[in-house]
């Protein structure tokens, strides 16, 4: 499929309008912006990015969840709102089928892995030192 330099770019603009999940803007409204119909318009959507614009938004929406999940104390309902999606039902659903897990066991795992990490940061200089045989380690003033 053929696509034109300025049809190009007006996708990728929709593109990253679609991944500002606080704009609401329609797909419809999208394609207006494009200058082709709706269906014309996520048919190319779809030939040149790989997924629908409602498959990418909500993609963008989860991904959004997931930092929102392991940075803030807000609960799950809170974070569902804020994200857009108006039913915890569908948020929940949504987030298990692209993730794996629903989004308070996501919360609780993940959790535990990134206190886990913080504590484990050091230099790689540092880390490598415990992977090093004794005979390693030798005066190096006779050198």
């Amino acid at each position: 499929m053929f696509i034109q330099g300025i049809t190009f770019r007006r996708l990728c603009h929709a593109r990253d309008l679609l991944h500002e999940i606080h704009d609401s803007i329609s797909i419809a409204g999208l394609a207006e912006q494009a200058g082709i119909s709706q269906f014309h318009f996520i048919r190319q959507f779809e030939a040149v990015f790989g997924s629908t614009p409602h498959q990418l938004r909500i993609q963008a929406r989860i991904e959004r969840a997931k930092d929102m999940l392991l940075r803030d104390e807000a609960s799950v309902t809170e974070v569902c709102m804020d994200i857009g999606f108006s039913s915890l039902g569908s948020f929940s659903s949504s987030f298990a089928r692209r993730v794996g897990m629903s989004p308070s066991d996501y919360r609780r795992s993940r959790r535990g892995l990134t206190q886990v990490q913080a504590q484990l940061i050091a230099p790689g200089c540092y880390a490598m030192l415990a992977f090093l045989p004794a005979e390693a380690f030798r005066n190096f003033g006779e050198a």
